[in-house]
């Protein structure tokens, strides 16, 4: 009996992996605007996502799933989003390469 419900549960763990979506390919919906990668805006006003903070890009998806951030393209897209959705495609973009960058600056300690 024990195996057969550890078999039970195993096979549907495996189930659940495979029937959620990866982030690249969650991402194809970004793409359309955001260029591939998130690099090349089809627009001088979509923002650059790739190499964007994790921390900021699920802030802002959040935002706009809530409503607290306002757009009328955006909006809907994060409607459809989970958490693990916005956190997945946050940290997927943050790892993409970018013209975006900190610059590295090194302030001398006050003497």
């Amino acid at each position: 009996m024990k195996r057969i419900v550890l078999a039970a549960l195993l096979g549907s763990l495996s189930f659940t992996a495979a029937a959620q979506v990866s982030a690249p390919e969650k991402a194809a919906t970004c793409t359309a605007c955001h260029g591939e990668g998130g690099a090349k805006p089809i627009a001088p006003t979509y923002p650059i996502l790739a190499g964007q903070y994790a921390s900021y890009l699920e802030q802002a998806l959040k935002e706009y799933r809530s409503g607290t951030r306002k757009n009328p393209v955006m909006m809907p897209q994060a409607a459809a989003l989970t958490d693990a959705d916005i956190k997945a495609l946050a940290q997927y973009f943050e790892q993409q390469p970018g013209p975006l960058y900190t610059p590295n600056i090194h302030v001398a300690p006050a003497k």
